[in-house]
């Protein structure tokens, strides 16, 4: 494969749409392709642009050999469709949301991938879980409790989303500049 993948990462509520969002309304799309996901969540729940699948469908697709990368994760299944070889054996450059816990799989499948670690301090990953409604209180509290840790690598970058989205987002849009 010619391209490179770019998987963003990080904690519910620490901003990874946003920041994708930022991102792509500043990239060149001949360059970079911005990978949507598979999920078993009605389109309606708010959040982030998604292609919702039952999960009878998600199954069908995973059987098959649909997806590129899958996972399960606050009792959805989740899928970045396997688009992604192709845009990969094309030469793009593919920006993928994922779950810290599918980063080990995104290593083994993709020799050359780059990750970025999204993260802000608890508190703002609570008002921001809080705000946009899609959780109440102890659902919230699952959220904040669920410690994914990712070992150093040099394939990982930290990316600190706490205060104006323009800061982070212009480190991603210099960090995607340079794939």
């Amino acid at each position: 494969m010619t391209g490179r993948l770019v998987c963003i990462m990080g904690p519910s509520g620490a901003g990874k749409d946003a920041l994708i969002a930022y991102a792509r309304a500043r990239s060149d799309p001949a360059r970079l392709i911005f990978a949507h996901r598979y999920v078993t969540r009605p389109a309606e729940a708010g959040g982030e642009n998604h292609v919702a699948l039952s999960p009878a469908e998600f199954a069908a697709r995973q059987a098959a050999g649909l997806f590129a990368l899958a996972w399960q994760g606050h009792g959805f299944a989740y899928g970045i469709g396997g688009e992604l070889d192709l845009w990969l054996a094309r030469g793009f450059t593919v920006v993928a949301n994922i779950a810290r816990a599918a980063w080990a799989d995104a290593r083994l499948r993709y020799p050359g991938v780059v990750g970025v670690l999204v993260t802000a301090p608890p508190e703002i990953l609570a008002q921001r879980l809080a705000a946009r409604g899609r959780e109440d209180a102890a659902a919230i509290a699952e959220r904040l409790a669920r410690e994914v840790d990712l070992p150093e690598d040099a394939a990982l970058h930290r990316l600190d989303n706490s205060g104006a989205l323009s800061v982070a987002g212009e480190m991603l849009v210099r960090l995607l500049a340079r794939m």
